[in-house]
């Protein structure tokens, strides 16, 4: 790791996320490694957050409510799409962003636990979030449309960015922003970061190659719901936060999603994360570079949920 010049915090966060790696290449035991690692990442809940489980259009999803009344025109909302490459994760991986931005926003934030590939690939993660955000505009909480918005990092960045696709060209009321935390786009050619950063700290280039191969196993030509940067029209998209890490084989995908949607006239932030990682989201508290992440990100979330 010699060429990526990384802070000590951010080599000591490195370390420590690798100490969790296992010896068991298979899918269990990649999950279980995930999952272990992750919890040594959680710290316990806020005060007052109140935290449910339920199943909204067959899938599973999870609500953090702020201890807060809700208000009258209905909840501001984070509908949060988890990473981990559509192959690993679930709504306890995420819980340690999903319970701070509830209680430091005063918003409700619902995460989707979608079907994981291998096993389900494109477009079973893809439908899963779609039919959540469907079955959110009737229940079971009363949200404020113009203040729910669709976030996710990796892989749920990848979905949210569908998810904004697939509901403007269907003419539904989409999200009032989108917040895309190093994600994985899927442009039609090599960009730049896969080369430069191809055996960048806790994603490498076949990491990569390896995950895409599992979401879109079976699907001939994928189109721009698997991989956004293939739509051919940008246009009328929710403005977004698009947040990169600069030693990681995804981060042109960020940039030039921001690129393609300020070209087509829509609102696009790009944060362009010196000194991070892929996966840094977990070093909060811990990184100094990953605290200004952090109040970029609040920040933007608090001007559209306000």
């Amino acid at each position: 790791m010699a060429c990526y010049p990384l802070s000590e915090q951010m080599a000591a966060f490195v370390e420590k996320t690798l100490s969790f790696n296992s010896t068991d290449s298979s899918l269990a035991g990649m999950r279980q490694a995930y999952s272990e690692m992750c919890r040594a990442f959680t710290p316990p809940h806020p005060a007052g957050l109140e935290v449910v489980d339920f199943e909204l259009a067959g899938v599973a999803v999870r609500a953090w409510q702020p201890p807060v009344p809700p208000p009258t025109n209905g909840w501001p909302c984070i509908v949060y799409l988890h990473g981990g490459g559509w192959v690993v994760g679930d709504l306890d991986s995420h819980d340690f962003i999903c319970a701070e931005l509830a209680s430091v926003l005063g918003v409700l934030v619902i995460a989707v636990d979608y079907r994981l590939a291998p096993e389900h690939p494109f477009p079973a993660a893809f439908d899963d979030c779609l039919s959540v955000w469907r079955a959110l505009r009737t229940g079971p909480f009363q949200l404020d449309p113009a203040r729910t918005l669709v976030a996710g990092d990796s892989a749920g960045g990848n979905l949210a960015a569908a998810l904004c696709l697939v509901l403007r060209d269907a003419g539904e009321p989409g999200p009032c922003a989108q917040v895309l935390i190093y994600p994985g786009l899927g442009g039609d050619h090599p960009l730049p970061s896969r080369s430069e950063c191809a055996d960048a700290p806790l994603l490498s280039s076949s990491d990569l190659d390896c995950y895409h191969a599992m979401y879109l196993r079976g699907t001939r030509q994928p189109g721009a719901y698997a991989m956004p940067l293939l739509a051919n029209d940008f246009s009328g998209l929710p403005p977004a936060l698009i947040a990169v890490a600069q030693f990681d084989p995804l981060r042109d995908d960020g940039v030039l999603y921001a690129g393609r949607l300020n070209a087509a006239g829509v609102s696009a932030m790009l944060y362009y994360g010196q000194g991070l990682v892929h996966g840094c989201l977990r070093a909060r508290g811990q990184v100094a570079e990953v605290d200004r992440l952090y109040e970029t990100l609040l920040g933007y979330l608090a001007d559209k949920t306000g």
